[in-house]
């Protein structure tokens, strides 16, 4: 599926509306200024404030990273897979528990891919 290519300024939020930081360990190639996003990058997520109910009250369970297990099937740069805005991913909490998609809500709007 075709979309927006992901850029390291771009706004994403996990399920909760944690925002998500985008490292790129991409030097090369830049949309809008911003360094495109990889699926090699690292998605750190800050200020989740899910929690999970158990018995005695509350349990901290915060999305702390963005997995991208379906990323662009066409474009690459430097040899990784680039992220699309309709890429799917998955936000996880410190113990590997999947919490969601996460939410694309702003990136450039000039160049594609697939």
């Amino acid at each position: 599926m075709s979309g927006f290519l992901l850029h390291a300024g771009a706004t994403v939020m996990c399920p909760h509306s944690g925002p998500v930081t985008i490292s790129s360990g991409n030097v090369r190639v830049k949309v809008s200024g911003q360094f495109v996003a990889t699926v090699s990058d690292l998605y750190t997520v800050g200020g989740c404030p899910f929690q999970i109910p158990i018995p005695a009250g509350t349990k901290p369970q915060p999305c702390v990273t963005v997995q991208w297990p379906v990323p662009a099937t066409r474009v690459r740069v430097n040899g990784q897979p680039v992220i699309l805005q309709t890429s799917t991913g998955i936000c996880q909490s410190v113990e590997q528990i999947p919490q969601g998609p996460p939410n694309v809500v702003l990136t450039q709007i000039r160049v594609k891919g697939v």
